[in-house]
């Protein structure tokens, strides 16, 4: 049921960086490694209202209404630019010391699960995507889509707590310049920021 093709397809698209990558390593480098599974695991949280919405039939709304599209490609814009102004003014949270205040386990999932659930895209994504891999003759293709998409999300979960390991690898190389926490405080806040303008100029 769960093919070659669909896995290396969904690696390629998991690996691909995103938001959802951009926050993981974001966090991953300013809280260590404990913190950057608690965000791959509100990335990957976050695909299921999009799952649910496919399985339920609203993704077909959402492709064919411009209306509900804009609506929540609105909201997913506005957050992705506040989370950019966000991480620019925010110093403290590149004082990778251990002197900044931890976020907790609790916030930096639902942070995690808010910038997967306002993204539009995911949804049509897996409207498009998932039915692809379904065996016409499938007996019970619900159970099939439901397959995939476990397999689908416990990959994103996989690839981006190693995307979290790997900055947390660097870490040190973070606290020891403060130039580079200048650099990737910037970075970030201009990869979310792009993001978000990539959203609001996308027509589907």
């Amino acid at each position: 049921m769960v093919s070659i093709e669909f896995l290396l397809t969904s690696l390629v698209v998991v690996l691909i960086p995103g938001t959802g990558v951009i926050y993981t390593v974001s966090t991953g480098l300013v809280q260590g490694r404990r913190a950057s599974f608690f965000a791959s695991l509100g990335c990957t949280a976050g695909i299921v209202p999009h799952l649910a919405a496919t399985v339920l039939g609203l993704a077909a709304v959402m492709h064919t209404s411009a209306l509900a599209f804009r609506a929540l490609k609105l909201a997913g814009v506005l957050y992705l630019f506040y989370v950019a102004y966000a991480t620019w003014r925010d110093t403290s949270a590149f004082a990778v010391d251990g002197g900044a205040p931890a976020r907790s386990a609790g916030s930096i999932v639902l942070k995690g699960v808010l910038l997967n659930t306002l993204n539009p895209k995911l949804t049509i994504f897996f409207l498009a995507f998932l039915p692809q891999f379904i065996a016409p003759q499938a007996a019970r293709p619900l159970l099939q889509l439901l397959l995939l998409s476990g397999v689908f999300m416990a990959m994103t979960l996989a690839v981006f707590v190693l995307y979290g390991l790997v900055a947390h690898a660097f870490r040190h190389q973070v606290v020891e310049s403060a130039r580079v926490q200048r650099w990737l405080r910037c970075s970030f806040s201009a990869a979310f920021a792009g993001l978000g303008a990539r959203l609001a100029v996308s027509d589907r």
